[in-house]
């Protein structure tokens, strides 16, 4: 397994549209602002075994951008720091805002069962629209299951040498819904949590129901264009990457020889709108803190994203309804919103205040080193989440 990848409206259009040209004022970094605190804290991801990182921070000290690594193997140019990026599980965080946006608009209610708009996958008929945003339906993952007792049951290849052989294979959204539905739940739905990819792919087929239109498509329509988000795209099955990126690489044991291939273009499919998603650190900033500044859905709606149920810890904190909530403790910027995601070769860090004023955003990518950054991940990341959001 990559182990970068396990780092883990009631409004018209016409009315969000005209919202979204007030945006939260912050000031503008000054031309050669200097930043050594955030300089050093992306050096030490370089440092830990990634390849490279390109960071964005805007603060009440303005905007500020840099990169460490770099952008290429065998070449000595840092990550361009409005480079393009595979986003992995941060597009739930879009997904997720798309189907509120539809609850918003009175299309579905937020605790509705999704089965007979869906009835071709024989879904349980208590499993609800938060269900699936929270991770709470019991649906199996379709890209593999881990058990309580620390046992994986598989899904579709993702990891490994069966993954290289299959990375531009083309998934169809229906076809992991039915895999994931073929096995048994793994809980009655509402009665824990569990985070399973599965969900946002029904989330997905719930959005192409609801509103006669692809999800790519309606994505563009309601959150895209009107926040200028031209960067930012969910690919389907298009294997390419907008130019200028990072390269991204995989390593993996193939006959116990260790091999290293440059994976920047590859299928997404096999993720859907669980993880496919491309975009820039630019973008990521404009649509989270647009979101948290209440700009993309009505307040009763931004309260419920953020119910976190308490079964949901981890390292990014407690789960809500398509994102987590990160208490820092005292001396900081008190809670924090974020979602984070990692594929082959890739992460993305997306974090903001409640009121969009403060955001961190970032993507990492994977290079050829034999040190496992695992390791020393959640240090190098609590400790430029606190010199962002603590000022330490």
């Amino acid at each position: 397994m990559n182990k970068t990848s396990r780092t883990f409206r009631r409004i018209g259009l016409t009315a969000l549209a005209a919202a979204l040209l007030t945006g939260v004022t912050v000031p503008t970094a000054s031309a050669g602002q200097d930043r050594p605190e955030l300089r050093q804290a992306v050096q030490e991801f370089v440092d830990a075994g990634f390849g490279g990182m390109q960071l964005r921070v805007r603060d009440e000290r303005g905007e500020w951008t840099g990169s460490a690594g770099v952008r290429e193997l065998g070449g000595t140019a840092k990550p361009p720091t409005n480079g393009h990026f595979r986003v992995g599980s941060t597009s739930k965080n879009f997904t997720a805002t798309l189907v509120l946006q539809l609850v918003a608009d009175g299309r579905i209610g937020l605790d509705t069962p999704v089965a007979g708009f869906l009835p071709q996958f024989g879904l349980d008929s208590r499993i609800t629209v938060r269900m699936l945003l929270q991770h709470t339906s019991g649906l199996f993952n379709h890209t593999g299951q881990v058990n309580p007792d620390g046992t994986v049951t598989p899904g579709i290849p993702w990891a490994g040498q069966e993954w290289v052989d299959k990375r531009f294979h083309t998934y169809q959204p229906e076809e992991l819904v039915r895999l994931a539905v073929a096995k048994s739940p793994i809980f009655e739905p509402g009665a824990r949590w569990s985070y399973s990819n599965t969900n946002y792919v029904v989330a997905r087929l719930l959005v192409e129901k609801l509103t006669g239109r692809p999800f790519a498509e309606e994505l563009d329509r309601r959150i895209l264009r009107p926040l200028k988000l031209r960067d930012t795209l969910s690919p389907g099955a298009w294997a390419g990457m907008p130019k200028p990126y990072a390269h991204a690489y995989y390593r993996y044991e193939d006959a116990g020889q260790w091999k290293t291939i440059d994976i920047t273009h590859q299928n997404p499919s096999w993720i859907s709108s669980a993880g496919d998603m491309i975009s820039t650190t630019k973008d990521l900033q404009t649509y989270f803190s647009a979101l948290q500044s209440g700009k993309l859905l009505p307040a009763s709606l931004m309260a419920e994203m953020r119910k976190t149920h308490p079964g949901s810890e981890s390292l990014y904190g407690f789960y809500g309804l398509g994102q987590f909530t990160q208490d820092l403790g005292p001396g900081c910027a008190g809670p924090i919103l974020n979602h984070n995601g990692g594929l082959n070769g890739y992460a993305a860090l997306m974090y903001s205040t409640p009121d969009g004023s403060k955001t961190l955003t970032a993507s990492i990518t994977a290079g050829d080193s034999e040190k496992d950054p695992l390791p020393s991940f959640p240090a190098a990341l609590n400790k430029l989440v606190r010199t962002v959001f603590c000022g330490k």
